[in-house]
């Protein structure tokens, strides 16, 4: 999914100019990173904030339309109101095409009502970790990573080095961080009890 921001170069600095800028509707924000320097922008308040409501839009390389000209980036810092439904501030990571990068990725449930541990035994399923950090090139980054549960039973867990990575993309996990469970399926309390009376 190709998610576009559209951004002004902004000159005024300091906490009285961003307070103006807000009660105007605009949000403050920074580009860093890359071989550019860091440039101070302002986005229309109505537009990011709907477009940080997407999951996508935390997980994807966007491209920043600055004045016209566009660059991939990464979303890396939100900054929003301790009550009210205002974003305060965003900070925005340039990605060279050709560098790997670090970053977070959602996961997605499946088929947790078909697994056995679920259909057979009366289970619930446990999401330990909902999003597994990765490095991979901006171009193979997934929006997401699936992790099918049609397999487990009850007192079993899935780990991340079990997950079908997308081509390109590896894990940012070593040694025992490999083996943490991301879901499991604990078996109904009565079930439990009669285990342990054994």
């Amino acid at each position: 999914m190709k998610i576009e921001v559209i951004a002004k170069k902004r000159d005024v600095q300091g906490k009285g100019a961003s307070r103006r800028l807000r009660h105007a509707g605009v949000v403050p924000a920074v580009v860093y990173g890359g071989k550019s320097d860091a440039v101070s922008i302002e986005l229309d308040h109505n537009s990011i904030y709907h477009q940080l409501r997407m999951e996508a839009f935390h997980s994807s390389v966007l491209t920043l339309n600055l004045d016209g000209k566009k660059e991939p980036v990464l979303l890396r810092d939100v900054q929003m109101h301790a009550y009210k439904q205002i974003v305060l501030h965003v900070d925005f990571q340039r990605v060279p095409a050709d560098q790997k990068l670090h970053t977070k990725v959602p996961l997605h449930f499946v088929n947790g009502d078909v697994a056995p541990g679920v259909k057979l035994t009366g289970g619930k399923v446990s999401h330990i970790m909902t999003e597994v950090d990765v490095a991979c090139l901006p171009k193979d980054l997934p929006e997401f990573i699936e992790v099918d549960l049609k397999d487990l039973a009850a007192g079993h867990s899935i780990h991340l080095n079990e997950l079908k990575l997308p081509k390109g993309v590896e894990l940012v996990a070593h040694g025992k961080a490999a083996e943490q469970a991301v879901a499991s399926i604990s078996a109904p309390k009565g079930g439990a009890e009669e285990a342990a009376a054994e």
